[in-house]
């Protein structure tokens, strides 16, 4: 769109817990509108962390182990007099929220548990613990900004 920018969509909160944040994360989770199966999908891994770890709230988990893998800076692709540099940039809020989820969601994925909710269990339990899959591609994704530093000049035209 050229000239108006698209009208920001409102996205309900879920019936259990009542989150704009657990809607967003099942909508990322689904395959071919699936919504009813991603949402028992996210609680039941939710009820897996909760047995795991009885003594916190499995929605706080959630939430602790999402901002663990949530990047806070990228390196965007620019060239410059014939050389491609990558340049560190700050990530906008919406962006930053995405990438964690579809990190999150995507190693996830690639777990060796049974089912989908196992998997999304023990992901968003090593993410809390700040280790996993997602949350080492987010520590990738600051290494590569922090060697990148020295261009962050180049990041106003």
């Amino acid at each position: 769109m050229r000239k108006s920018k698209p009208k920001k969509r409102i996205i309900l909160p879920d019936p259990k817990f009542n989150d704009v944040l657990v809607t967003k994360f099942v909508n990322n989770m689904m395959y071919s509108g699936k919504k009813n199966l991603s949402y028992e999908i996210f609680y039941e891994a939710l009820s897996i962390v909760d047995e795991k770890l009885s003594e916190e709230n499995s929605l706080d988990v959630f939430k602790k182990a999402l901002a663990n893998v949530t990047p806070g800076v990228e390196v965007q692709s620019r060239r410059i007099g014939g050389a491609t540099f990558q340049i560190p940039t700050e990530i906008r809020p919406a962006r930053k929220q995405s990438i964690g989820m579809k990190a999150l969601i995507g190693a996830s994925r690639k777990r060796h548990e049974k089912t989908m909710s196992q998997k999304l269990a023990g992901e968003i339990l090593s993410a809390f613990k700040e280790e996993g899959t997602a949350f080492k591609k987010k520590e990738d994704i600051h290494r590569m900004a922090e060697a990148n530093k020295a261009f962050s000049h180049f990041r106003f035209k």
